[in-house]
């Protein structure tokens, strides 16, 4: 690994593995961790066990592989529970859209669903599937109320996939996977007490009703800000324009739409802060005039009733900001109130 990981040795992680093609890189997260001083436990589904040998695992971890609930117990105790306590993280990688459901029902009907119903520790997800399953509304309801009760998770990626098909599912490299979990074996808490606040997403600045200009940005630099000042103890507050990326649990979120609402939130909120983190993309123009109906294309080549001053072909319409009346103040400013 590139950087130097934190001292995790003795520390215990349970490992759940259930069918799929990416088993295969689960081979190297444990040897990864092992390598760390890690603890491996791994659980395997019988769907898990057609890609990979539990002997595989079995070797990589030097501890013996669980798969089967009522298999003779090497040792007199409740398997399930015993491993539940046990862990100190539990993972599982890759994480099934089959794997992903039970949780969020709370079915528990073999060993791996059993153990992580019964787990009090951190529990992280590395999802793994096809595509469409992936964007399958019923998966993305799972996925939000696994979130919602603190499951983490570490991808998926977008790329090219086993199947053929090209886009997100996935799963993340086992280096991320790692660090993901030795984050949650030593979790910082240095911004404990601190209150953050953190802008995201683009504001929009209308001409009427149904159109606007905006800038791209999908939110996703402030929200992995958030979710990280979030993880180390802070109470975080996010100011967010238009954003297409998932949102992080247990922020505040405040919405707004154009940059002067951007200004506003930020100015009011900066003094009650100890730190403002700006990631937002704010427009940098605004119409000098706006339509409070959807505004009609004319036919004389002017923007309608040549209110706006300009040939629709010269610009549409007429903005404040650059040579024109000035746009509003750039939400920077607010900052410098928190200080």
């Amino acid at each position: 690994m590139c950087c130097e990981l934190p001292d995790v040795r003795g520390r215990h992680v349970v490992l759940g593995v259930t069918g799929g093609i990416a088993v295969y890189k689960s081979c190297e997260i444990v040897s990864r961790l092992r390598k760390l001083g890690v603890e491996t436990h791994v659980i395997m589904t019988k769907n898990a066990a057609q890609f990979v040998q539990p002997l595989t695992f079995e070797t990589l971890s030097n501890h013996p592989v669980v798969t089967d609930t009522f298999a003779r117990p090497e040792t007199w105790e409740v398997e399930h529970i015993a491993l539940a306590k046990r862990a100190d993280v539990f993972a599982i990688a890759p994480a099934t859209a089959n794997i992903m459901a039970k949780m969020a029902c709370g079915i528990a009907d073999d060993m791996l669903s059993t153990t992580v119903l019964a787990t009090k520790a951190p529990i992280l997800l590395a999802p793994a599937m096809n595509t469409g399953m992936w964007t399958a509304a019923v998966t993305q309801q799972n996925v939000q109320t696994l979130k919602a009760r603190g499951v983490h998770f570490a991808g998926p990626e977008a790329g090219f996939l086993a199947c053929g098909d090209t886009g997100a599912g996935r799963m993340s490299e086992p280096e991320t996977i790692v660090r993901a979990i030795v984050s949650l074996l030593c979790p910082k808490r240095d911004f404990a007490g601190l209150r953050v606040l953190v802008t995201a997403g683009a504001t929009r600045e209308r001409l009427d009703p149904v159109r606007y200009m905006t800038n791209d940005s999908s939110g996703k630099m402030g929200f992995a800000l958030a979710e990280a000042a979030r993880n180390r103890g802070a109470q975080v507050t996010v100011i967010a324009g238009s954003t297409t990326a998932p949102v992080p649990d247990g922020i505040d979120i405040r919405r707004v739409e154009s940059t002067q609402d951007l200004f506003d939130a930020v100015t009011t909120t900066a003094p009650d802060m100890d730190v403002v983190i700006q990631a937002a993309a704010p427009a940098d123009y605004r119409f000098a005039v706006t339509y409070p109906q959807k505004h009609k294309k004319a036919h004389d080549g002017h923007c309608g009733g040549g209110r706006c001053g300009e040939k629709a072909g010269a610009g549409a319409c007429r903005l404040r900001g650059g040579n024109g009346e000035p746009a509003p103040k750039r939400a920077s400013e607010a900052g410098k109130q928190a200080s």
